[in-house]
């Protein structure tokens, strides 16, 4: 094979992967932006709140079962589903009882709108869910196991006999659900009458309270439903990613780069971000070691923001 060959392979192969790992991320970063875009909280906790739904996922896979019943392959993407609705519950409670405390209506006339507040508190549910974590499941790295994440789909050759592009089966379903629960969403928010009375409250909550929209109980449900897309985030990548309870730090500064590059408020410009963050980190590898991937990252997230501060789907910021 011939020495440009090997490098349009490279490329090719390079590309792919960023695309499995930026659909990932992509749903990660959706999870934060319905928060932010709706509530306007900047979540520190959210990556922490990704790790218990990786715990989560893990346990329903061994200790429930599912990867019994239902075989190691489809118990494990069911696992990850599955933590969904119980992050959502999580989530509700933990609006209930803390964050609904320095959000919303009540907190609209103090100084900074409650954020000063926010952030305190967002960091003290980070460091009690991730030392906890280590408490509650210990430090030794674990993840749903099953024989997708070793074994990869050929694509190709493409040319003659050559060129072909390997891409990991676990990394491959985990792609697929990513889209659909985004695109699930989009449609949740756009069309039916809850995401409508979301996007009300986001948009202008007293002129939603004049409406009859229950702002605290919009916050409520976006906090919630935040949680649970970002946790079946997590539960797909513990299907080819050890995780231990500090994980969430590994993550949600991508979130964030990814929520912030794509346009803060825009669910669609969040799903974006994080996809051009994945496909930044691999293409990076082409010329750079491994260690500067997430330096290739912020240098692509100054460029744009300094060309585009209110990110690539800015227009759509005063939006959930």
């Amino acid at each position: 094979m011939s020495d440009f060959l090997i490098n349009v392979e490279n490329v090719l192969q390079a590309l792919s992967a960023g695309i499995l790992l930026g659909g990932i991320y992509g749903l990660m970063c959706v999870g934060l932006g319905i928060i932010f875009g709706v509530m306007r909280v900047i979540n520190f906790a959210q990556g922490d709140l990704m790790m218990i739904g990786m715990y989560c996922a893990f346990y329903l896979f061994s200790a429930a079962g599912l990867g019994t019943v239902l075989g190691p392959e489809v118990g494990a993407i069911v696992a990850a589903l599955l933590t969904g609705p119980i992050m959502y519950a999580f989530g509700l409670v933990l609006h209930r009882f803390l964050i609904s405390r320095v959000t919303g209506v009540r907190v609209a006339s103090l100084e900074g709108e409650g954020h000063y507040a926010q952030l305190i508190l967002t960091l003290g549910m980070a460091l009690v869910l991730s030392n906890g974590g280590l408490l509650l499941f210990g430090s030794t790295p674990v993840s749903v196991r099953s024989s997708l994440s070793s074994s990869a789909w050929e694509l190709g050759p493409l040319v003659g006999d050559y060129v072909s592009i390997f891409v990991n089966k676990a990394r491959g379903i985990a792609l697929l659900v990513s889209l659909a629960v985004a695109a699930g969403l989009y449609v949740f928010i756009n069309r039916s009458r809850l995401g409508k009375s979301l996007k009300a409250a986001a948009d202008n909550p007293e002129a939603a309270i004049y409406m009859g929209i229950d702002v605290d109980k919009a916050h409520r449900m976006a906090f919630g439903i935040g949680t649970a897309i970002t946790a079946i985030a997590g539960g797909l990548v513990a299907t080819y990613y050890p995780f231990q309870p500090y994980v969430g730090l590994e993550f949600v500064i991508v979130m964030y780069a990814g929520v912030v590059l794509g346009g803060l408020g825009s669910i669609i410009g969040a799903f974006w971000g994080g996809m051009i963050i994945g496909l930044v980190q691999q293409l990076a590898t082409l010329v750079l070691p491994t260690q500067l991937q997430n330096t290739a990252v912020f240098v692509v997230f100054l460029l744009v923001v300094f060309l585009r501060p209110q990110g690539l789907f800015g227009v759509n910021v005063t939006r959930a």
